[in-house]
C-alpha cells in the first residue's frame, strides 16, 4: 500500500538537498525557470544529469518543448532567488542577474556553478516529467551551497 502525501513529504524532507534553479528558453528566446531540489547526477560517461519538473507548473510546457536546460546551483545566501523561482511570480528574471549560456538557457549570477544540458530523454514520472540531459558545458565557483532540509533553508556546518 502506498504512503499518503503527508508521509511522502515528511520522509522526502528528511533528506537534505542542495537547491537549484533550472532554466530554459522558449522558441522566441524568452527565459523560464523554477526552483528544483529533485536533481541528480546520472552518469559520468557520457556526463548525464536529471531534473524532475512538476507537470502543473507554468514552466513545464517550455521545458517539454525545449531541447536544452541549465542547472544553476544556488549558493548560501541566495534564498531570495530560490523563493522568487519557487513562486508563481510572472517575471522571475526581472530582479535576477543572468546571462544566456552557450546553449541559450539562462545562467544565473552568484551561484556555485552551472551545468548546461541538451535533453536526451524525457520520461513520465507520475505528476512530474524526468528530463535527462547530457552536460555540454559546466563551471564551478567557490562557496557554500544553499541547502533545504525539513522545510527550511540550512547551512552546512563543518568541524574545524
Amino acid at each position: 500500500m502506498a504512503v499518503d502525501k503527508d508521509t511522502f513529504r515528511s520522509i522526502m524532507g528528511s533528506f537534505a538537498a542542495g537547491v537549484t534553479v533550472v532554466t530554459t528558453v522558449d522558441g522566441q528566446g524568452n527565459p523560464f525557470g523554477l526552483t528544483v531540489t529533485a536533481f541528480s547526477s546520472v552518469s559520468m560517461a557520457p556526463p548525464l544529469a536529471l531534473v524532475c519538473i512538476d507537470k502543473d507548473t507554468t514552466s513545464h510546457p517550455h521545458f517539454a518543448s525545449s531541447e536544452l536546460f541549465a542547472i544553476n546551483f544556488l549558493s548560501a545566501g541566495q534564498e531570495d532567488v530560490s523563493n522568487r523561482f519557487a513562486s508563481s511570480t510572472a517575471d522571475k528574471f526581472g530582479e535576477t542577474k543572468w546571462r544566456a549560456g552557450e546553449l541559450g538557457a539562462p545562467i544565473l549570477e552568484g551561484t556555485l556553478g552551472f551545468a548546461e544540458c541538451r535533453v536526451v530523454h524525457a520520461y513520465d514520472g507520475g505528476d512530474h516529467t524526468i528530463f535527462v540531459g547530457q552536460i555540454e558545458r559546466a563551471e564551478t565557483s567557490p562557496g557554500e551551497p544553499l541547502m533545504y532540509y525539513r522545510g527550511a533553508y540550512r547551512r552546512l556546518s563543518q568541524a574545524s
